[in-house]
């Protein structure tokens, strides 16, 4: 007998992408689940070849349900993910509720499996932000190789990582700018089309903003307490896929054909960096693939034992959705679980 899961947020962008991951990949489900608010009770999702009708979350009973896919922001989560858990159903949570709390492991697969066990204390296991799963993803073959010391990394980030709101916004005041209608601002702070904004998430008391100090904090979590991180966070106008400029200092010697060697091997991690025009990957190369792409590897001559790279991820799949049913997929394959009916 298979396992029974529930979508939360069924009808989002992440929502949506769960469902559909979980019909690619296989995932040994005989039962999922969509999930959400009351305003979408009854709303048509699909499910692989099926299609799925949404029922409301605070009327769920989960006491036969094993994995909670929940992607419905730290709010819902903050109120439901314990109850969840209380219920004995492992909550996968996409938000940023429970990344920083000790007794909830913040997983990316490739990286840091092996921490998953901790998720025992509350039944919750969190996804972390769709900057820094990319970004980790990454550097973990790099750390293990040469240990870093201090990573100054710039963001792109798609405008899907603000949700259909912010996808909508994009297009919006594209389409108006070329039909010389007004352009309204309402999702994001200054105007999205044609141009870049350098904030994501509030500003902090010292000039930072949350996205950039979740970066810092999450990889330290992740990867590794000792490592130094300094981020700039942009949204840019791209609808999928993050973009990050990553410098890396290591405590070893490491030159980028190494760490082009170590990458080609790396679980999740796909190399294209050729030295020609078009020989690396873009936002649009990434949209929609499962791979963390890697590029314009190189020494940086102005430090000792230091490198650059691009990397590229589609934020939805790898930055949120993926990485969700991933870790599912450690509970499942660890033993971890079991299917509750089946026990009962």
């Amino acid at each position: 007998m298979g396992y029974k899961v529930a979508v939360v947020g069924a009808t989002g962008n992440v929502g949506r992408e769960i469902l559909s991951i979980l019909a690619e990949r296989g995932f040994p489900a005989d039962e999922v689940v969509a999930l959400a608010s009351r305003r979408s009770q009854g709303t048509e999702v699909s499910f692989g070849d099926k299609t799925l009708k949404v029922k409301a979350l605070d009327t769920y009973d989960f006491s036969d349900t094993d994995i909670c896919l929940m992607s419905a922001g730290g709010t819902v989560s903050k109120e439901w993910a314990p109850k969840i858990g209380a219920q004995g159903c492992v909550v996968i949570d996409n938000s940023s509720q429970w990344r920083t709390d000790p007794d909830v492991p913040l997983i990316v697969p490739e990286v840091n499996a092996d921490a998953i066990i901790g998720f025992k204390a509350k039944n919750i296991i969190a996804n972390p932000n769709c900057s820094t799963a990319q970004l980790v993803v990454a550097l973990k073959p790099l750390h293990d190789a040469a240990t870093i010391k201090r990573v100054v990394v710039s963001t792109y980030q798609s405008v899907s990582g603000a949700g259909k709101d912010g996808m909508d916004e994009l297009f919006t005041q594209t389409r108006a700018i070329f039909v010389s209608d007004p352009v309204e601002t309402k999702k994001f702070p200054k105007r999205i089309a044609f141009n870049l904004i350098p904030q994501i998430d509030v500003f902090l008391d010292d000039g930072s903003t949350k996205e950039e100090w979740k970066m810092v904090v999450e990889t330290k979590k992740i990867l590794d307490p000792k490592i130094k991180l300094t981020a700039t966070c942009v949204r840019v106008p791209v609808f999928i896929s993050h973009s990050e400029a990553v410098n890396v200092e290591f405590e070893k010697e490491l030159s980028a054909e190494d760490a082009r060697k170590i990458l080609r091997e790396a679980p999740g991690v796909l190399v294209i960096d050729t030295r020609e025009p078009g020989g690396y990957a873009t936002p649009h190369d990434a949209a929609g693939e499962d791979a963390t792409y890697i590029s314009r590897l190189r020494d940086d001559p102005t430090v000792d034992n230091a490198i650059n790279f691009w990397c590229v991820s589609d934020n939805l799949r790898k930055g949120a959705a993926l990485n969700a049913v991933q870790i599912a997929e450690v509970l499942v394959n660890r033993k971890l679980i079991t299917p509750r009916r089946q026990a009962a």
